[in-house]
């Protein structure tokens, strides 16, 4: 009668409690990036500290983590007609609204020696040989307002176009400035 009683509120508590329904599944996004690169130089080394999304729902922005290190180096030089990956992450299900990209350096490379052997994006870029200029840059935040769903057990892409040509002035001679200039091109 003992063992009845205590099967009995045993099977009572895990029918109040609720079974478990199963991890909760994610969705994946690729954050790639393209760009229209600046015409006056061989190479344009342009270091991202963070990229990140923000959900309808949510106070805070989620991080979209580099494929490799805490940063992510890209020569925007080799990005021309080609794309790379930026961030690869499992996030939750939702809807999205903004894109936020921390800048967190910037140069440029004039040497019009052997190119530059690395991929377009990497944790570290080694910078070519030869005469350069830092770029000062006016706001490394930069804002997307550009809205998207993630679903669950699916993966979107979006591609960001990082314009060289409208986001580097020369400001005086040998003196460059950068206001990064980035749309997203795609979302699928």
């Amino acid at each position: 009668m003992m063992r009845t009683f205590i099967a009995a509120a045993s099977l009572l508590t895990l029918a109040c409690s609720g079974s478990p329904t199963g991890p909760t599944q994610s969705a994946t996004l690729n954050m790639r990036i393209t760009d229209t690169p600046f015409e006056n130089a061989k190479a344009v080394l342009v270091t991202f500290d963070a990229v990140s999304v923000h959900m309808t729902d949510g106070a805070d922005w989620t991080i979209v983590p580099f494929t490799d290190g805490t940063s992510r180096t890209c020569d925007l030089k080799k990005l021309e007609g080609a794309q790379d990956v930026l961030g690869v992450g499992a996030l939750a299900p939702g809807h999205y609204t903004q894109i936020r990209l921390i800048v967190a350096s910037a140069a440029l490379y004039f040497a019009n020696g052997t190119p530059i052997l690395d991929p377009a994006c990497a944790a570290v870029i080694a910078p070519p040989a030869g005469d350069s200029a830092s770029l000062e840059i006016s706001s490394g935040e930069v804002k997307l307002n550009r809205q998207f769903d993630l679903v669950a057990g699916d993966a979107t892409t979006i591609t960001l176009d990082f314009d060289g040509d409208r986001s580097i002035r020369e400001t005086g001679p040998g003196r460059y400035r950068m206001t990064p200039v980035i749309g997203v091109l795609s979302v699928q």
